[in-house]
């Protein structure tokens, strides 16, 4: 297993370049099951979870070209569904949530599809329910065989419908939206998740030949078509490096500028991180994070502590609650931190009590930070990741700290942020993989 050490403290300088974005990969990569003909994909990030995907495409027989590391050109015109049933599919893809992305392709061009149970991060309960029920509506037939560990599911009939989600679940939407572009008739998503992924989705299942309209609301209109054609893509820049990217010039009073930001695409991000005190300047698509000694968190008109929470978009993503969370602790002021989603994403707070941080965590899902107004650094600890995006937020404390910090279980960090640690030391960060 292997880990990061981390001599903290250092002010980086410098320009980055966001990665392509892995939600969107593990979506629009799936979504080339649903043609025989070549779909060419870049600026694909080159991480475990991404690469996983991309490998068990390959052993469904998938014919992958990769000329250049982040570009890939898929052909599935030769899908061997028998290996889908294997033991070594199901041990491969259980390793990988995205995996159920999958299953939408799968049913909408094959009529089949079989689903291990989710992997992926620990941090509480992923149901599939949304998905599961999107396709029933479909015609889909559902049933979970004990025996081999699948869920089975056979749509002989994929027919157009009219559904509300209980959930804007974003793999739910994508998984529906993948599994009803070649259904009989015309389908309705309502509550649908209308992140820039999905939308990126649809406008790319769109240049296949798909009809989807409402693209950007959160209610999608479809009308199956009976065949989808080859394509070229090219990936959104990664919204939560860049967040993550923000944070991490904040807490180590550096002056980075990120290139290519995707700032269309941010939404509400770059306000979020406005809110704790952290100034930025937006020129063109570059996002400049100028070297502060100090930010201070506002208030509330009434003065009352500043909350942030996650929301489906255009609220703020859950999966940079933890970042903004590890920024506050060295600002000036106090926020709750209150993550509605999954109730076991705080849970590394005690590691950031241990380097010295002031955070009281009232339950499984709220936090309240104190911050130290830089009065006092961070110390050097070891420590575990426990999820990709706690990984990189204990990363950050790590680089901001006084001392030595052990980073162990960095395999979470590999899974969604590519050559961290080589991009980092480039901007004068002192890390070591070991």
């Amino acid at each position: 297993m292997n880990s990061f050490e981390v001599i903290g403290g250092k002010k980086l300088n410098g320009e980055i370049i966001p990665q392509g974005a892995k939600n969107e990969a593990l979506q629009v990569i799936s979504a080339v099951l649903l043609t025989p003909e070549k779909v060419t994909i870049s600026n694909i990030p080159d991480i475990l979870d991404v690469n996983l995907l991309i490998d068990l495409l390959t052993e469904m027989n998938v014919t992958v070209e990769r000329p250049q590391r982040d570009t890939c050109t898929f052909q599935a015109s030769n899908v061997d569904l028998e290996y889908l049933r294997s033991e070594v599919f199901r041990k491969k893809s259980g390793k990988l949530r995205g995996s159920v992305m999958l299953a939408g392709p799968m049913l909408s061009r094959f009529r089949k599809a079989y689903i291990p149970k989710p992997g992926g991060d620990k941090i509480g309960r992923r149901r599939l329910d949304t998905h599961i029920t999107g396709f029933e509506k479909l015609g889909a037939d559902f049933n979970y065989n004990e025996k081999d560990g699948f869920f089975h599911l056979q749509a002989p009939h994929l027919k157009g419908a009219y559904m509300l989600l209980d959930e804007p679940s974003v793999t739910g939407t994508a998984n529906i939206i993948m599994a009803s572009v070649m259904a009989n008739g015309s389908t309705t998503i309502y509550n649908a998740a209308c992140e820039p992924y999905v939308q990126h989705l649809c406008r790319m299942l769109n240049k296949m030949g798909a009809r989807i309209s409402g693209i950007g609301s959160n209610l999608l209109h479809i009308e199956g078509v009976s065949y989808l054609g080859g394509t070229e893509h090219r990936l959104l820049p990664d919204m939560i490096e860049v967040g993550s990217f923000i944070g991490m010039a904040a807490m180590t009073q550096s002056n980075i500028t990120i290139k290519n930001a995707g700032i269309e695409h941010l939404g509400i991000i770059p306000e979020k991180f406005q809110q704790l005190g952290i100034k930025m300047n937006l020129t063109g698509d570059d996002i400049h994070i100028p070297e502060q000694d100090s930010y201070e968190i506002q208030t509330f008109i009434d003065g009352s502590i500043l909350t942030i929470y996650d929301h489906p978009w255009p609220g703020f993503t859950p999966d940079l609650l933890s970042i903004v969370l590890v920024t506050a602790t060295q600002a000036k002021g106090s926020v709750l931190i209150h993550q509605k989603m999954f109730e076991s994403r705080l849970f590394f707070v005690d590691k950031l009590i241990d380097m010295g941080a002031r955070i009281v965590l009232c339950d499984p899902h709220r936090a309240v930070v104190i911050g130290l107004e830089r009065e006092q650094l961070l110390r050097g600890i070891s420590m575990s990741s426990p999820d990709i995006r706690a990984g990189v937020a204990l990363l950050i404390a790590a680089l901001s700290a006084e001392g030595k910090s052990v980073i162990q279980n960095i395999e979470q960090i590999d899974r969604g942020y590519q050559f961290i640690d080589e991009r980092l030391k480039k901007l004068g960060a002192d890390i070591r993989r070991v």
